[in-house]
């Protein structure tokens, strides 16, 4: 009796953690829209961003292009609880965290050597097919830089 009773208690708990993650109206693949993006000139493009669970935790994947046309793949797994969590591939920035602000929106920081280079916010629309990243920072020449990034749900 007391291994069918952990075995259903173990099951519920992953039940419960797998459908917390797929109400986050984050989580999924998304491409950027270019037409309906602003971007800097000369800058970086992240052509492909994938949230997706990590066991407790949540990994971004980001495949996309350097400001010179080469290809670049970072990645980034942590809570979107505001603390910062390494981010490894991605030559401007060491650090990065998220913190939900509501359902649809979180706060994003970018830390490059304990320094923070880029700040953000990233709104999913309300039908869920539609996420605007919308930075400011400092590029790697100090110059100021905003960009706001539009991406299709797939």
């Amino acid at each position: 009796m007391k291994t069918r009773t952990l075995i259903l208690t173990v099951a519920l708990c992953l039940l419960a953690g797998a459908v917390c993650f797929a109400s986050d109206a984050n989580m999924g693949t998304w491409k950027l829209n270019e037409a309906k993006s602003k971007l800097a000139a000369g800058g970086p493009k992240n052509i492909t961003v994938v949230y997706e669970a990590a066991g407790d935790k949540v990994k971004v994947t980001v495949d996309g292009v350097d400001g010179v046309g080469k290809p670049a793949h970072n990645e980034w797994t942590g809570s979107f609880d505001g603390k910062d969590y390494p981010v490894t591939g991605d030559s401007s920035s060491d650090m990065r965290s998220y913190k939900r602000v509501d359902d649809h929106t979180l706060d994003l920081t970018v830390k490059k050597d304990g320094k923070v280079t880029v700040t953000g916010q990233v709104v999913v629309s309300a039908d869920g097919k539609t996420r605007t990243v919308t930075t400011s920072g400092t590029d790697s020449m100090g110059m100021k830089v905003n960009n706001i990034s539009v991406y299709d749900k797939q």
